[in-house]
């Protein structure tokens, strides 16, 4: 166990997340369902189970062999989070990454790092290494609910940021870094993502024997963790299909996913510089949508790879996912100019919460070093 090459792999997975929103924006002419239908094939489907295939011992094996009841629910909570996931995309467009990310995880990292431990500490059962009272009662522990609580703090002064700067900037300054901007409705779904993402932590955590089994299989450390994905994201899966299903029927967008020509309703309002009539650039639009789902799939991967790392304050791997992905979609929120035209306070203050982020991911790593220390009488 190496908790700083776990916060490491954590980062890695934030900057995966942080920066898979990025290749839709090279996506043409097609409707929000379409391609992120697409993505979300090589993302829930297609990636987790060529990953599991190609680096874990006997996959199949290791799904047949568990209970149904540890199948059920790590695909019931990723069906569940599969619905923050949906809402997750509608938090870029209303918000943009900084506000939208702020926000969203603020309520995903709060929910999904603090509820599976204080769930054991009611029912002994769940498939997690400690207790609410394991944590309190050791120093170790509460050095690492320090570094949560600093986690928190940060996402807090990001979103305060983010708020500023929504304050400041004109209307127009506003549409035109963020197309569909409304912070009203923006707020509305990210507490809705928020909340609904941080069932992922559940899955994972329902899903750990799925992991003991791939170990005891022969897989190395590292990759055990991919196996329970390919459930969890099966969950994910379903639930986003059936909206963009939805969504294409209600939108009759069904048609994008193979013909290029652009029907009249879908395309953008005629003018002197536009055509009539529109063709969706097909192979680039398959390849940006692709690649976006790959990425996304990216930072589950770092992920189990660091939860692999922490030992028995696991718990806080969610809290180094969510403080990740703020530092690094920031940082592209600040590439693509969301915080031109911002005061002083506002750049300062985002500023200050990614240092607070950054400082908390030192501070869970230390705190789960020392617990490792401890447990080897250092």
């Amino acid at each position: 166990m190496n908790p700083f090459l776990g916060v490491f792999f954590h980062w890695m997975g934030g900057l995966a997340s942080g920066s898979f929103y990025v290749p839709y924006k090279g996506v043409r002419k097609w409707s929000w369902e379409v391609y992120w239908l697409v993505g979300g094939f090589f993302s829930w489907i297609i990636a987790p189970w060529v990953m599991a295939s190609l680096l874990t011992n006997d996959l199949l094996g290791v799904l047949r062999q568990q209970e149904m009841v540890t199948l059920w629910w790590t695909y019931f909570f990723g069906a569940m989070w599969g619905l923050g996931g949906l809402t997750f995309g509608l938090t870029m467009r209303y918000l943009g990454m900084s506000l939208g990310m702020g926000v969203a995880l603020g309520y995903c990292a709060a929910f999904g790092t603090l509820v599976p431990p204080i769930a054991k500490s009611i029912k002994s059962s769940i498939p997690v290494e400690s207790s609410l009272g394991d944590i309190i009662g050791s120093t170790a522990g509460l050095v690492t609910l320090a570094g949560v609580a600093v986690c928190l703090l940060g996402i807090f002064i990001a979103a305060l940021a983010g708020l500023t700067k929504e304050r400041e900037m004109p209307e127009a300054e506003k549409k035109k870094a963020i197309a569909e901007f409304s912070f009203k409705k923006g707020i509305i779904v990210a507490t809705f993502s928020g909340i609904m993402s941080a069932c992922f932590a559940f899955a994972l955590t329902a899903g750990n024997p799925i992991g003991e089994a791939s170990k005891a299989a022969g897989t190395t450390t590292y990759w055990t963790g991919l196996p329970k994905l390919v459930v969890v994201l099966l969950g994910g899966f379903t639930t986003n299909f059936l909206w963009c299903a939805f969504l294409n029927l209600k939108n009759g967008t069904g048609y994008q996913y193979f013909v290029s020509k652009i029907k009249p309703e879908h395309a953008t309002p005629a003018t002197a510089e536009t055509p009539t009539q529109e063709y969706a650039p097909m192979l680039r639009n398959y390849f940006f949508s692709a690649l976006a789902g790959t990425t996304w799939y990216m930072q589950f991967f770092f992920y189990t790879m660091g939860e692999t790392q922490m030992g028995k304050f696991g718990f806080a791997s969610w809290t180094l996912h969510m403080a990740s992905i703020i530092i690094f979609s920031t940082m592209w929120g600040w590439i693509f100019h969301e915080w031109k035209g911002s005061s002083k306070k506002a750049h300062g203050l985002i500023a200050a919460g990614i240092a607070t982020l950054i400082l908390s991911t030192i501070v869970i790593g230390f705190g789960t070093w020392l617990k490792s220390a401890l447990a080897e009488g250092h």
